[in-house]
């Protein structure tokens, strides 16, 4: 089973990132190369533990739709969400957070298994690992620069 791990630096306080993280909103933005939109269970705002959100966006040239829940949450330091339904067999996504002086270490565990058993095993180690990776670069990117500006507000 595959695990993704990426740490990214913060110039903003804990709150924020973790809000910003946990954004319906935020997460739209961050993917509109893939069209992605949340169509059903919390569709805008802040989720929270034990909501669910109904994703659906185009990977692969495919339309496919993702369901998961927030199944752990201790703000402003951790949450998790977990698949309930969509394209993979299972993944858990962590999401933690590091207070220091002046910035928020974020840190994502993303961790997943691929349908389809030696096929898909066989799809994470060609491009699947690769594309997950940079799927949430991106986000941590979107993240990060929404965190340090003003643009926050509008957000959140």
């Amino acid at each position: 089973m595959p695990l993704i791990k990426i740490e990214t630096l913060i110039q903003a306080p804990i709150q924020r990132c973790f809000d910003l993280s946990r954004s319906i909103d935020l997460h739209q933005i961050s993917m509109e190369h893939t069209n992605e939109k949340a169509i059903a269970g919390r569709t805008s705002g802040l989720i929270q533990l034990g909501e669910q959100v109904t994703w659906q966006a185009r990977h692969f040239g495919l339309t496919q739709k993702l369901t998961v829940q927030i199944t752990a949450f201790d703000a402003p330091y951790f949450f998790a969400d977990e698949m309930l339904k969509g394209a993979f067999q299972s993944f858990r996504h962590e999401h933690h957070f590091k207070a220091s002086a002046s910035a928020t270490l974020m840190t994502d565990r993303f961790e997943f298994e691929a349908p389809l058993g030696v096929l898909g095993q066989i799809a994470n180690r060609l491009f699947l690992t690769k594309y997950m990776k940079r799927l949430l670069q991106e986000r941590n990117k979107t993240i990060q620069k929404i965190a340090e500006s003003e643009r926050w507000k509008e957000v959140l």
